[in-house]
């Protein structure tokens, strides 16, 4: 039988005026801190942003999606906090923000296939 591993999973979203709550799922991040393991991804889709009075350009928000997705990655050149242990850049990322860019709670889980399960959720939760 494979082994079962528990996983937090958090969505990205964009808020494109933080006052009025309405937003919009453009990632996924989800981390195993036994398995040491994390991964991120984003799908922004302008037509859905289209939809609402964005206070953010898609370069801009590109770009600062891309940072998360740095410090997730722990990529060097993206600052002290992708030194972090996953679980601590997991944290940092899914932390509470009044920003344009927000993380759902995190959501606990138990999969044997990391991998799978975060292309079904980021399929399910953000395309």
């Amino acid at each position: 039988m494979p082994e079962s591993h528990l996983y937090e999973y958090a969505v990205l979203r964009y808020l494109p005026r933080v006052e009025r709550e309405e937003f919009i799922n453009v990632g996924l991040v989800m981390m195993c801190k036994r398995q040491r393991w994390i991964r991120a991804a984003v799908n922004v889709d302008s037509r859905r942003m289209a939809v609402f009075d964005n206070a953010l350009c898609h370069d801009g928000l590109k770009r600062q999606l891309d940072g998360m997705l740095s410090v997730a990655r722990g990529m060097p050149g993206a600052g002290p906090v992708a030194r972090f242990p996953v679980e601590e850049r997991f944290r940092w990322l899914t932390a509470v923000k009044s920003a344009c860019i927000q993380t759902s709670r995190p959501h606990p889980g138990k999969t044997a296939d990391l991998d799978g399960t975060f292309d079904r959720l980021f399929a399910e939760l953000v395309l």
